[in-house]
């Protein structure tokens, strides 16, 4: 029997932010989705669960914080990522449910961090 990859899900409307995130999870031993907005994503109705959620603040229509929101439990745990690092976000993303914000840019290694964080 083939293992499973831990998957993980990518959610940003940028999409070499998503290839770049692609690439460096795929090589870390992850499977990886990919989607443009949480629109996109709620509409794919995945069977997999994920081991965690990469969800960019700033989607085009639902944000990130808003779509985690309102995850019915249980929920995967999420990876917060954006480049407007204010308290604004911070507390978007606290209220939401999630303790795990990295600003863009951000090195691969407090990202992968920041998954096992989030979801040992």
């Amino acid at each position: 029997m083939a293992d499973i990859r831990p998957l993980i899900v990518i959610v940003d409307d940028d999409a070499g932010m998503r290839r770049a995130l692609q690439r460096l999870l795929q090589v870390s031993g992850f499977d990886t989705l990919l989607f443009e907005s949480a629109e996109a994503y709620a509409q794919a109705n995945q069977p997999r669960v994920p081991h965690c959620l990469i969800l960019d603040v700033q989607l085009p229509g639902l944000s990130g914080p808003g779509f985690y929101a309102q995850l019915g439990d249980p929920r995967p745990p999420a990876v917060f990522i954006t480049s407007h690092d204010n308290p604004a976000t911070r507390s978007a993303v606290a209220s939401a449910g999630s303790q795990e914000l990295l600003i863009k840019p951000f090195v691969a290694q407090a990202f992968l961090d920041a998954i096992s964080r989030a979801a040992p």
